[in-house]
């Protein structure tokens, strides 16, 4: 299915829409995998206890508390947990512990034919898992969400979830929520625009550039609202990488963009706005989205919409009757 998407410069643009997963259910089983860094055992178990708290059965992939230097395990086990539970029809959502380098190392590893047979269903993470999005949407078709991890701060600290984070999350996870919309707090461009949510970790869309995956503008960027976020970079480090983004076409044709986190990266929203008004669409920063607390869910692949009037950049999750 095919529609007429509305934002930007370039006017309308033709989009494919995605497959969206059905929401979960109590009772569903989840399983956790960690296709990037060694997980904390602990931080593991009271996340594990959260989701479990909100009805659900919670499996672990066989290597999940594995380590391996930097890295959950070697390349070949990470990605046949993944695949293990993404192919097992008993599980409804594939949720990844926490992020840290090695998932890219992944995407060549997974068989797509298997993977697309086994059918929708939701994939969750943030950070890294950055690179799992874009190949999920281009490889599989589906929306995926991204948002706050089990083995990460915001869900397992020891005084339990950060409220506001755990809130939107659950609304966003499950069968007739409606996640409250996702609020700005700087306008670096004005205007309204929507378009299919993409993007997320900067670091992650810089390295995947030259890639299958790479966010290419006329392929996959044309008239979408782009997300970009970080943690531990510096500005200039961050110029270097959405120059790459620039350079590689990624941007093109995208109708608006917004900015979530940057958590320990000084102030890079000068430097941004330099860098991203002469785009000519809107954009908005300051979204509580990628790493910190609170730390808010956004379906990627969905419909969203930025109006700088409002400051919100809101996302419609559709389930899978309204997917056809």
């Amino acid at each position: 299915m095919s529609e007429r998407i509305r934002g930007g410069p370039g006017g309308v643009a033709s989009v494919t829409v995605p497959e969206a997963p059905r929401r979960l259910r109590p009772g569903d089983t989840v399983a956790l995998v960690a296709p990037a860094g060694p997980v904390d055992p602990v931080r593991l178990e009271r996340g594990g206890a959260v989701l479990e708290e909100l009805g659900l059965r919670v499996v672990h992939g066989a290597s999940v508390r594995a380590r391996e230097g930097y890295l959950a395990g070697p390349d070949a086990a990470r990605a046949a947990d993944l695949q293990a539970a993404w192919c097992d029809p008993g599980v409804a959502a594939v949720i990844c512990a926490r992020g840290g380098y090695g998932v890219t190392r992944l995407l060549g590893l997974l068989d797509w034919d298997a993977m697309a047979a086994a059918g929708p269903k939701i994939l969750l993470g943030s950070s890294d898992v950055t690179a799992l999005h874009r190949a999920f949407a281009d490889r599989l078709g589906l929306a995926t969400l991204f948002g706050p991890m089990p083995a990460c701060a915001t869900i397992s600290d020891p005084g339990g979830p950060e409220p506001v984070t755990f809130a939107h999350l659950r609304q966003a996870l499950f069968e007739g929520g409606t996640p409250a919309p996702i609020t700005g707090d700087r306008v670096i461009v004005p205007g309204r625009a929507e378009g299919r949510l993409t993007g997320g970790n900067l670091a992650l869309l810089a390295a995947l550039c030259g890639t299958p995956y790479a966010m290419r503008g006329e392929v996959r960027g044309e008239g979408r609202i782009v997300l970009l976020e970080d943690v531990t970079e510096e500005p200039y480090r961050i110029d270097r990488m959405v120059t790459q983004l620039l350079q590689a076409g990624c941007l093109d044709g995208a109708a608006g963009i917004v900015l979530g986190s940057w958590v320990d990266c000084g102030d890079p929203l000068p430097m941004l706005a330099e860098r991203l008004s002469p785009l000519g669409v809107p954009v908005l920063a300051g979204l509580p989205v990628g790493h910190g607390s609170p730390q808010l869910s956004m379906w990627f692949e969905t419909i969203v919409a930025i109006d700088t009037k409002l400051c919100p950049a809101s996302g419609a999750f559709r389930d899978s009757d309204a997917a056809t």
